[in-house]
């Protein structure tokens, strides 16, 4: 069973981004030296990138009962930081006049076939996907573990366009479900209103002349009757039915 705060283990996003992070800091550790990074700006900047994508795709998987809209925009950051690390491998190859491998390549084709095992955990979640992380990274590893820093950029490179297709799938899958069900404010919004609407009807508030539902009391906030109470429609804004509230 999956405890809600710890969704994030189940998808292939997390897993990919932590197989990225893992195969960056070791990428900066071996290639990276006081010769072509001095000030150790470089290994900063891209073992930061490569963190931020499992730590913003976990924290916005853990927003998603309470703020939807949150849980979409952290996911867009880690898709975001995802693109900064994508070009500093890039950038590595262009220094040393080297390419990235064409989409068309066995290579691009072979690293982008291999398919994520899906996770099986029970209730020991960190010890089990700590496993199950490392022997997908193995699956990489023909690459990732070669001592030619090109051929270890240029499949991270892969790596990271994946996954930056897989978070943009994952964001409209979000906007849908934002888009159908809402999110936890207005959710809570809706149970608002009902309870307003409820007391409304046990107060004797009246029907609205349009409609026929119950009305609510609002306080007018401009015009000439800022300030004033008066009678609405509890379906606004799909009715505008309104009426004065007798003194």
């Amino acid at each position: 069973m999956k405890i809600s705060r710890f969704g994030y283990y189940w998808l292939d996003t997390w897993v990919l981004a932590n197989i990225i992070q893992l195969a960056t800091q070791d990428f900066c550790r071996r290639f990276l030296n006081h010769s072509n990074d001095p000030g150790g700006r470089q290994y900063d900047q891209m073992t930061q990138a490569a963190r931020s994508a499992p730590a913003n795709i976990a924290e916005g998987n853990s927003r998603h009962t309470t703020s939807r809209e949150t849980e979409m925009k952290l996911t867009d950051v880690a898709r975001a930081t995802l693109a900064e690390l994508t070009n500093d491998y890039f950038n590595w190859l262009l220094q040393y006049e080297q390419l990235p491998w064409s989409v068309h390549s066995p290579e691009y084709k072979q690293v982008l076939s291999i398919q994520l095992d899906k996770p099986t955990y029970d209730d020991d979640l960190q010890y089990q996907s700590s496993i199950h992380i490392l022997r997908q990274k193995q699956r990489f590893d023909f690459w990732l573990k070669d001592s030619d820093s090109f051929q270890v950029a240029r499949c991270i490179i892969v790596l990271c366009n994946r996954l930056a297709a897989m978070l943009s799938k994952q964001i409209e899958q979000q906007l849908a479900t934002f888009g159908e069900e809402g999110g936890f404010t207005e959710a809570l919004t809706a149970e608002r209103l009902s309870k307003r609407t409820q007391q409304n009807i046990e107060a004797g508030a009246p029907q609205c002349p349009l409609c026929g539902k119950p009305m609510i009391r609002r306080m007018a906030k401009k015009g000439v009757n800022s300030g004033n109470e008066f009678w609405s429609c509890s379906a606004y804004p799909d009715c505008h039915g309104t009426k004065r509230i007798e003194k």
